[in-house]
C-alpha cells in the first residue's frame, strides 16, 4: 500500500514511538493527524512538520474527545484531498502494581481501569470511530486495498512480569483481537496488524531506574540494547507497505523473553 498522499491517524503521536512513526511516515509523503494529550509538544511537532501535519488534543479514554478529533481530521482531509490510509493506535500507559501487595491490599480498581481504559478501550474506540471513514474510501491498487489498522501491544502480552497484571491484560487483549479484527475488515479491503515491542527507548522506559533498565537489557539475546524509536517506525512503515501482513502480531524484541522478576 502506498504511504504518500494518504492521511494516517496516530494516537500518542506527539512523543516517543508515536512521534518517531509520524516523522517517518511524513518523510515518506504522508499526512499525519496526531492525537495526544500534550498540546505543547503537539504544537511543536506541527511547526516542525508543516502543513502535512495536524494536531488534536485527545484523551483516548474519552469517547467524545476521539469523536472531535476524527471529525477534525475528516474536515482537514476534505481540504487536502488526502484520504485516510490507516490508524496507528500508539497511545498507552503502564502503571505497575502487584495484584496483592505486602500489606495484603489488592490492586486498586482505579489502577486497573486507568490502564485498560487507555490501552484497550482507547485503542478500540479510536479504531471503531475511524473505520466508517476508511470503509468508504476509494480502493487502491490491484488488491483493492483501503487501508491498515496498526495496534501496539507489548512483549508483556506474552511474558509479563510481576506487577504487570493490568498492563499485560490490556496488551494481551490487543494481541488477541488482531485476527478477529482482520477478519471483520477483510471484506472492506482493510488489514489489521499488531506490533509487540519489548524494551524500547520511550517516555515510559525513561521512568525506569538504571538498574531495572540494565536488568531488562540483560534479558535481550541480540542486540543487547533497548530498541530505538526509528526501528519501531520502520516496522510500522513495513506493515503499511506489505499487504501480506494481516491478522498477525509481530514481536519486535531482539528475542527477549522477560524474566518473572528483575
Amino acid at each position: 500500500m502506498k504511504i504518500a498522499n494518504r492521511t494516517f491517524i496516530i494516537s500518542g503521536g506527539a512523543s516517543g514511538l508515536g512521534l518517531a512513526t509520524a516523522r517517518d511516515l511524513h518523510a515518506h509523503g504522508a499526512y499525519v493527524a496526531l492525537l495526544d494529550l500534550n498540546s505543547d509538544a503537539g504544537s511543536e511537532i506541527v511547526s516542525e512538520l508543516g502543513n502535512h501535519a495536524k494536531f488534536f488534543e485527545v484523551d483516548v479514554s474519552d469517547t467524545d474527545a476521539i469523536a472531535k478529533a476524527i471529525e477534525g481530521t475528516v474536515a482537514w482531509l476534505k481540504k487536502t484531498g488526502k484520504p485516510i490510509g490507516g490508524v496507528v493506535a500508539g497511545a498507552g500507559v503502564g502503571m505497575p502494581g502487584l495484584i496483592i501487595d505486602k500489606k495484603n491490599e489488592p490492586l486498586s480498581i482505579s489502577n486497573i481501569d486507568f490502564v485498560l481504559n487507555i490501552n484497550l478501550r482507547g485503542t478500540l474506540d479510536l479504531i471503531r470511530q475511524a473505520l466508517p471513514h476508511m470503509t468508504t474510501a476509494q480502493p487502491d491498487g490491484p488488491d483493492g486495498e483501503r487501508g491498515v489498522i496498526i495496534m501496539v501491544a507489548s512483549s508483556a502480552a506474552f511474558d509479563g512480569q510481576m506487577g504487570q497484571v493490568a498492563y499485560a491484560a490490556s496488551k494481551g487483549a490487543v494481541a488477541s483481537l488482531t485476527l478477529p479484527l482482520a477478519r471483520d475488515l477483510s471484506k472492506h479491503g482493510i488489514r489489521a496488524v499488531t506490533i509487540a515491542p519489548a524494551l524500547f527507548e520511550s517516555n515510559m522506559t525513561k521512568l525506569l531506574s538504571g538498574k531495572v533498565k540494565q536488568s531488562l537489557e540483560n534479558a535481550m539475546e541480540f542486540p543487547k540494547r533497548a530498541g530505538q524509536a526509528p526501528e519501531f517506525a520502520r516496522m510500522v512503515r513495513d506493515s503499511i507497505e506489505n499487504s501480506m501482513l494481516n491478522g498477525t502480531v509481530i514481536r519486535l524484541d531482539g528475542a527477549m523473553r522477560m524474566p518473572a522478576r528483575l
